[in-house]
C-alpha cells in the first residue's frame, strides 16, 4: 500500500492543475510534434522525432507519478492545522543559534514543495526536525553541512 502524502488543499489544487494540463494540453501538443516530425522522412535519423519522442516519456512519468501522489493525498485543512506545533502548511520563524540569524519558511510536504527559498519539504533534514516541536524549543539538525541548533520563534498559518 502506498504511503499516505499529507497536503494543504492549496497543495493539492496545484498537483491537480499541473496533471489536468499535462493531460488535456501537453500530451496534444507533443502528439502534434511526433506527427510533424514522422513528415521528415527517417526515422532512425530523425533528431525532431527522437526529441518529441523522448519528450512524451517525461510527460508520460510525470502524469504517472501525479496520478499515483493524488490517489495517497489526506488533504489536511486550516481548521485540523495548529498554531502550537509545527506541520506541514506552518509558517516557522527559526533562530539558527550559532550565526544569529532569523529566517522563515513554510513547511511543506515532499509533494508539494516548490523548491522555493522560503518552502521546505517536511522530509528535508530541517523540516523533519521542525515538526511537531513547539514555540521556544531548539532543534537540533543534522544537515549535510553539519549539526545546526534552531530555535523556533514563532509558529502561524
Amino acid at each position: 500500500m502506498a504511503t499516505e502524502v499529507l497536503m494543504t488543499q492549496e497543495g493539492y489544487d496545484a498537483l491537480k492543475k499541473e496533471l489536468d494540463q499535462l493531460k488535456s494540453v501537453t500530451r496534444g501538443e507533443i502528439s502534434e510534434k511526433i506527427r510533424v516530425a514522422r513528415g521528415f522522412g527517417d526515422l532512425s535519423e530523425n533528431s525532431e522525432y527522437d526529441e518529441a519522442k523522448n519528450e512524451q516519456a517525461v510527460v508520460e512519468a510525470r502524469i504517472k507519478k501525479l496520478e499515483d501522489q493524488l490517489k495517497c493525498v489526506k488533504i489536511i485543512s486550516r481548521e485540523q492545522m495548529s498554531k502550537d506545533v509545527v506541520n506541514i502548511g506552518s509558517r516557522v520563524k527559526i533562530l539558527d543559534m550559532e550565526f544569529d540569524e532569523e529566517m522563515e519558511y513554510v513547511i511543506a510536504s515532499s509533494v508539494e514543495s516548490h523548491g522555493d527559498l522560503d518552502t521546505i519539504s517536511d522530509e528535508s533534514p530541517v523540516g523533519k526536525a521542525l515538526m511537531g516541536h513547539k514555540v521556544g524549543d531548539v532543534v537540533e539538525v543534522h544537515a549535510p553541512a553539519g549539526v545546526l541548533n534552531l530555535k523556533i520563534l514563532e509558529i502561524s498559518l
